[in-house]
Order: C-alpha cells, then sequence, then structure tokens
C-alpha cells in the first residue's frame, strides 16, 4: 500500500509540472517579464515579379519578406505604369480582374513597365509592399507607343514630313503613310489620294484646313495604324509664276525640290511589266525647275535605275524594269524607291535634293 500512494503522488507531480511548461509556452515573457506583443504585419523585403514580358506570357510575383504576428494571409494587385512609375505605384493605373499572385499579360500593356503590389493581413492589422517594375511589355505585333507627328511649314507649297513615331513588337516591321486632309479643329478627316509618302506639299486645297498623318504598322503578326496630332491651319502664298532653267540657281540658297512623285500603275500587280513615275522637280518659290537631272532606282535594286532631265514645267518622265528580284505582289507589300535630283557637272551637291518614296503592291 506503501509503495501505490508513492507512486500516485509521483503522477501527480509529474502532471503539474507538465500543466505548468504547457502555461510557459502560452505566454513567453520578455527579458523584463512581460508577454511579447502582437503586431501588424510589415514588410522588410519587397515582392519580386518573374517571367518574361511580353503579350500573352505569364508574371508572377513572390509575396515579399514579413514581420509580424503569424497567421499572415496575403492578396495581390497588378499595375500598369507609364515609365517606372513611383515606386508605390501611386501614379499607376490598377489592372482590374487581376487577384492573384500570377498575371497573365494582355494587348493593354504594351509598351507599360509593370508593378505587382502584396497586401498582408493579420489580426492585428494590414500592410503593402510593392515590387520593382517588370521591363517595358513587348508585343508580338505592331503597338505604338508615342504618336505619328508632323514637322514642315503649313503654307501652301511647302513640304511636310511625318515621323512614323516610336513602336514595339516583333522585327521586322514595315510603315506605310497616308496623309489627311481635316476641318480647322482637326476632325472629319478625309484621305488624300496618291499622299502615301512619308512626306506631303501642300496643296491650294489643304487652305484653311489642318494636316494629319496615319502611320500603319505591320509585322508577321497584325498590323496598328496611330494618327498625329493636327498640324496648324494651312495658310495661302503666292502662286508660283514661271520655270527656273536649272542653271541659274545659285547654291548659297537655291535647292532642288522632288515636290512631287505619280506612279503609274498604282498599285503594281505586275512583277515584270514596267512602272512608270513621273516626277516633279521645283525650287525658289515653288517654281518648276527645267534641265535639272534625276534619277531614280529601287532600294534593294528590284528596278534598273534610269536618270532623265525636266522638262519647262519641271516634270520629268522615267520608265522603271522590274529585274528578276522584284518580289510577287502582294496586298500589304511595298517597293521603296530612292530619288535623286541635281544640276549635271555641279560636283559641290548644294543644290541636290533627294527623297525616298514607295508604291503599294498589290494581288
Amino acid at each position: 500500500m506503501s509503495f501505490r500512494r508513492r507512486s500516485d503522488r509521483w503522477a501527480i507531480g509529474i502532471v503539474a509540472l507538465m500543466t505548468a511548461l504547457a502555461m510557459c509556452t502560452l505566454v513567453l515573457p520578455t527579458s523584463d517579464g512581460v508577454a511579447a506583443p502582437a503586431t501588424a504585419p510589415t514588410p522588410t523585403a519587397e515582392p519580386r515579379i518573374s517571367g518574361t514580358a511580353r503579350v500573352g506570357d505569364v508574371l508572377r510575383t513572390t509575396d515579399g519578406t514579413w514581420t509580424g504576428t503569424k497567421p499572415i494571409t496575403f492578396q495581390y494587385r497588378w499595375y500598369r505604369c507609364e515609365g517606372a512609375g513611383q515606386g508605390d505605384a501611386s501614379d499607376c493605373r490598377r489592372i482590374s480582374n487581376a487577384p492573384n499572385n500570377t498575371y497573365t499579360l494582355r494587348d493593354a500593356d504594351a509598351g507599360f513597365r509593370i508593378r505587382s503590389q502584396v497586401v498582408a493581413r493579420n489580426a492585428e492589422g494590414s500592410g503593402t509592399s510593392t515590387s520593382n517594375p517588370s521591363d517595358v511589355v513587348q508585343s508580338a505585333r505592331p503597338t505604338n507607343t508615342s504618336p505619328p507627328t508632323v514637322s514642315g511649314t503649313t503654307v501652301v507649297g511647302s513640304r511636310l514630313t511625318a515621323n512614323r513615331g516610336t513602336w514595339i513588337g516583333n522585327a521586322p516591321i514595315t510603315y506605310s503613310f497616308k496623309w489627311l486632309r481635316c476641318n480647322s479643329a482637326g476632325e472629319d478627316c478625309a484621305e488624300i489620294a496618291r499622299a502615301v509618302d512619308n512626306t506631303y506639299v501642300v496643296a491650294k486645297d489643304d487652305v484653311n484646313r489642318t494636316m494629319r498623318v496615319r502611320v500603319t504598322a505591320r509585322n508577321d503578326a497584325g498590323s496598328q495604324s496611330a494618327v498625329s496630332s493636327q498640324t496648324s491651319v494651312v495658310q495661302s502664298d503666292v502662286p508660283p509664276t514661271g520655270s527656273l532653267p536649272v542653271g541659274s540657281l545659285q547654291g548659297g540658297g537655291d535647292q532642288l525640290l522632288i515636290s512631287q512623285i505619280v506612279f503609274s500603275p498604282n498599285p503594281v500587280t505586275s512583277r515584270t511589266a514596267p512602272i512608270t513615275a513621273r516626277v516633279k522637280i521645283t525650287a525658289r518659290e515653288g517654281r518648276p525647275v527645267s534641265g535639272a537631272q534625276v534619277f531614280m532606282r529601287a532600294t534593294p535594286r528590284v528596278v534598273q535605275g534610269q536618270t532623265a532631265t525636266t522638262q519647262p514645267d519641271g516634270w520629268v518622265t522615267l520608265t522603271l524594269i522590274p529585274n528578276g528580284n522584284f518580289p510577287t505582289p502582294r496586298n500589304g507589300m511595298n517597293v521603296q524607291f530612292f530619288i535623286k535630283t541635281y544640276r549635271a557637272g555641279d560636283m559641290s551637291g548644294k543644290l541636290d535634293g533627294y527623297r525616298l518614296v514607295q508604291v503599294s503592291l498589290a494581288g
């Protein structure tokens, strides 16, 4: 009986000791004997994005690193930023329907950079942490990231020049141009017939109107167009009268200008039939120039080049013969031509004028 009582007392002591230890694990004292306080989540390392920044690919974000009382739950936000954006994405646009730690890049993301933001929560509160920006999102098909622009003086007879703007997409990308005539507010625009080069000579029909240019970019994945802002309102000018002999031009201020180019046929539908190009050369105050030399060839050299001399009206007609490298005509394609005009025997080059033009193909 004595042995049993001692065993009972021993068992009771073991139970009491274990209970005390369990209580210690429930409330851990700090070094000064006070229980550690519960805390809200605080980030110690920001989230990181992985994946290729290309439309259709998937980006993934980590949670980052956090302190705070467990358990902690996480929610995710994705932002579209112009440039890098602010570190907290406050100047970026939040992307709708993107609540997960993965995000599939959309067409609307092309040209932007992406940030992820993680929201951490526990019983004590919440905190946020934002990733660094991704690379600029690329697109398979062309996407415009900076619109086309137009430079030049909006006066009849002056030449406007289109800058195609900035584009991203799988290379190679080809570009085509279409000039538009709009009302004085830049609205109610209409395409100008045969105005398909990157330059345009302002005509009488443009007076009191504004001009825009539409650039279309194409590659194997598709195409996209972008339109420039309107120019200032076109002003009239004194119409030029009389032709100028090329010998009367002075290198100090005069320059030969390739002011107009007309292709026939346009578009080109045959890879063997001759192509006729009529070119007009002007100079001082838009007056036609007689006796100027005009050289024209394709780049690359898919036609036989030709040189001819302008008539008193400033026009010259060149016949371009395709060679075996001329491409099979297809819709959406074009052939580029280089034109140079100069005064025969003048080695200074001060009067020389140059221009790149395109003719459309169709088939």
